[in-house]
């Protein structure tokens, strides 16, 4: 009788336990709604995909995650590859693969919507 109380309180503290676990901390932080608009210089081409910021002038490798900036791009016919265009987009970042032509960059910007795109350059951006 000692050993199926036993049991039966493991098994229930089992069950509890990963009970507990499952259900882990679901609240949303605010830092995680939060979303990094950049706005700069995009090129594009066969070997470089590239992002200067307007402020501060610095240069990121791009990944284009939502598959939609370098459709964009192509969408305004260029004749030539790299020219440049300004963009605005919702982006992370990522460090960049030690073994690809993104080494040449700290780190790789990955674009994950496309807000705007302009052959237009600002000013500031300039």
């Amino acid at each position: 009788m000692m050993f199926k109380k036993k049991t039966l309180s493991l098994c229930i503290l089992g069950i509890l336990l990963f009970a507990i676990a499952c259900t882990g901390n679901k609240k949303e932080t605010k830092e995680e709604t939060k979303f990094q608009v950049a706005k700069g210089i995009y090129s594009f081409g066969p070997e470089v995909k590239s992002f200067t910021a307007c402020q501060g002038g610095k240069e990121y490798w791009v990944a284009d995650s939502a598959k939609t900036l370098e459709l964009a791009y192509h969408n305004l016919e260029f004749e030539k590859p790299y020219l440049p265009v300004y963009i605005e987009v919702e982006y992370h970042f990522i460090k960049s693969d030690t073994l690809t032509a993104s080494a040449n960059y700290d780190s790789t910007m990955v674009v994950t919507k496309l807000l705007k795109i302009s052959k237009e350059i600002p000013k500031q951006c300039d």
